[in-house]
């Protein structure tokens, strides 16, 4: 195992955002807003889950794991605080959150359970992350340049999510998780992350007034289905996890390396 290093964004988060600042796009504007107001409940779970996972191990393992479970909280302890700013903007835009409270309620039926249960929850979430993550790497220009900072933000968290995404996976493993419950994990994490991104889109959509606006849905095919699509792109890297030999680390994160080397100007290093 190897540490993580933890970094200071150097982004002002105190600026307003602005009502479309995706390219103009209110669909993307939407997604991406969406997809914000899952983080800071999602990102205080992943590491919950680390931490009880981490508590569980032996003393050697623990040794063998400890400096990237400490990078690992504190890289996704950054991006909540961020994104929490992030959401707090978007309130002032009028937006809703109904993603976290829901999330919230469902989390109080896994209280009591085995850790390495809220360990596979992670490690199919995080999966998601990496390759959403590795697909903005790749595609950065379609955050448009209207507001770099929002953009720097994204790409800083997807080289981030890259760098981290086998942490709960491996932990996962050393504490003896099954493969089947892995799987099972991942199918349900698919439903209920597909239809809350989904709903909270055409929620913020809605409050928005963009909803029933041909353009909206227009852009909407194009982002999701697209020669760039980001269902159509994600596809096989998603289904790769269901195979029993699968590794997070067998999927490529040389586009988090390169922006991180690239863009070091961008953030300051505070641990490792």
């Amino acid at each position: 195992m190897t540490g993580l290093v933890v970094r200071r964004l150097l982004v002002d988060m105190e600026k307003p955002i602005a009502r479309h600042w995706c390219a103009n796009d209110p669909f993307r504007t939407a997604l991406f807003n969406a997809l914000s107001m899952s983080f800071p409940f999602g990102e205080q779970f992943f590491i919950d889950s680390v931490r009880q996972g981490f508590q569980m191990l032996a003393p050697e393992q623990q040794d063998k794991f400890r400096a990237e479970m400490q990078g690992f909280i504190g890289q996704e302890a950054t991006h909540r605080r961020l994104h929490a700013l992030y959401n707090g903007h978007l309130e002032k835009l009028g937006l809703v959150n109904e993603w976290a409270p829901r999330a919230q309620e469902r989390l109080k039926l896994m209280q009591g359970q085995d850790p390495r249960h809220w360990l596979g929850i992670t490690a199919a979430n995080e999966h998601f992350t990496a390759i959403l993550a590795d697909y903005l790497l790749h595609n950065g220009d379609l955050l448009g340049d209207q507001d770099p900072r929002l953009a720097t933000l994204w790409l800083w968290h997807s080289a981030e999510e890259s760098e981290h995404k086998a942490t709960a996976f491996d932990l996962y493993q050393a504490l003896g998780g099954s493969h089947d419950w892995r799987i099972k994990w991942m199918r349900r994490v698919t439903v209920f992350f597909l239809l809350d991104a989904m709903r909270q889109t055409v929620l913020n959509l809605r409050r928005d007034g963009t909803l029933w606006k041909w353009g909206t849905w227009t852009s909407a095919v194009h982002t999701l289905f697209g020669r760039r699509g980001l269902v159509r792109l994600t596809f096989k890297p998603w289904r790769e996890y269901f195979q029993r030999d699968f590794h997070p680390r067998q999927q490529d994160s040389g586009a988090s390396l390169r922006w991180l080397r690239e863009h070091s100007d961008q953030y300051v290093p505070v641990g490792g």
